[in-house]
Order: C-alpha cells, then sequence, then structure tokens
C-alpha cells in the first residue's frame, strides 16, 4: 500500500548540499508533529536547483513539457491567437458593462436636474479640498498640538484619519477611555 504520506516521510539527500536553502538554516526540525513539517515543505520548497519547484520559480523541464503537449509551431500560434480572442471579448464585454452603468449613472443626474435643479447643482459643485471657511481658520488659532494637526491634515470628503479601521477583534491594549474626538462645530 503506498501513501504520498509515506513518500513525503522519506527525505530525500540533495545532490548539491551548497545550494541548501539558506530558509532553515537555523531552524531544528519539530518532532513533534510532522504534518508542520509536510505542511512547512509545501508552503516553503528549498531552493535546490535538481528538481522542479512546484510554484514554478525554476522549471527545467517546461521546454519540453511544452513540445510534447503543442509538437507544432502552428498549433501555439492558434491557441495564442484563441487566447487573444478570448480576451477581447471579455473585455469588450467589461466595457458594455461599464458603459451601460456609465449610461445609468448620466440619465439619474439628468432627472435629477430636472426634478431637483438646487440638488443637482450641490452635488456637482466643486471644491477645494484646501480651502478653509472662517470659522475654520478661528478655529485652528485656538487649537495646539496633535489637535491642530489634525484638523489640518483633515481633506473634506476623505475617511477621517483620526477613526481606527474596523477590525475584528479589539486591539491589545484595550479601549481608550480618555481619548477625546476634535470638535468640529462647522
Amino acid at each position: 500500500m503506498s501513501s504520498p504520506l509515506l513518500a513525503l516521510g522519506k527525505p530525500k539527500l540533495p545532490l548539491r548540499v551548497s545550494q541548501t536553502s539558506v530558509r532553515y538554516a537555523g531552524r531544528q526540525e519539530s518532532g513533534s508533529d510532522p504534518r508542520n513539517d509536510i505542511i512547512r515543505r509545501a508552503l516553503y520548497p528549498s531552493n535546490i536547483r535538481n528538481r522542479a519547484s512546484p510554484v514554478g520559480t525554476w522549471r527545467p523541464d517546461v521546454g519540453r513539457r511544452l513540445q510534447r503537449a503543442i509538437p507544432s509551431a502552428q498549433a501555439h500560434e492558434t491557441i495564442e491567437r484563441a487566447w487573444f480572442l478570448h480576451q477581447r471579448h471579455v473585455r469588450r464585454t467589461r466595457m458594455a458593462e461599464l458603459q451601460r452603468k456609465f449610461e445609468s449613472v448620466r440619465n439619474a443626474m439628468e432627472t435629477l436636474r430636472q426634478v431637483a435643479p438646487k440638488l443637482y447643482a450641490e452635488a456637482n459643485k466643486e471644491e477645494d479640498p484646501r480651502a478653509r471657511s472662517l470659522a475654520e481658520l478661528e478655529l485652528l488659532k485656538k487649537l495646539k498640538g496633535p489637535e491642530k494637526k489634525a484638523v489640518e491634515a483633515r481633506i473634506r470628503g476623505l475617511f477621517p484619519r483620526e477613526l481606527r479601521v474596523p477590525t475584528d477583534t479589539p486591539p491589545r491594549n484595550g479601549w481608550t477611555y480618555d481619548f477625546t474626538p476634535i470638535a468640529h462645530s462647522l
């Protein structure tokens, strides 16, 4: 009874010892669980050049295999042309979908212009993100240190930098109870 796991259990010595992987130089093989070693060998193959790498970094036999699979240059060119034709069809489908979405947004904006001109003007108003109102300038004069830096760095319309990125787990140091957000009364 032959099993792939039994084949992995027998260590094969490399032909050239000088090109062994530096990755495991300081590591001792853990004798506790052979599954970890099998997973490590599958994820991080050695850099020995006497066999093909499973991740495709060094494949000496690829030319022979291609010649066996596709014997003529004409067949290879036919396959390449078919692949390029497939890519062109996918690209045209994607462009048609984008054009459809663009037309839908344009029709919605045109409807908004006809129904509510004030909302249309507000939605299409160009705003300089660096421009500051008088109230913001007065607030900047009163602030000092990190609060002033946060207000200066804040760009309208972008996600606020002072907020944390949502994660699945809480931070290691727990909740910051003394945090006070910067007052934006504008």
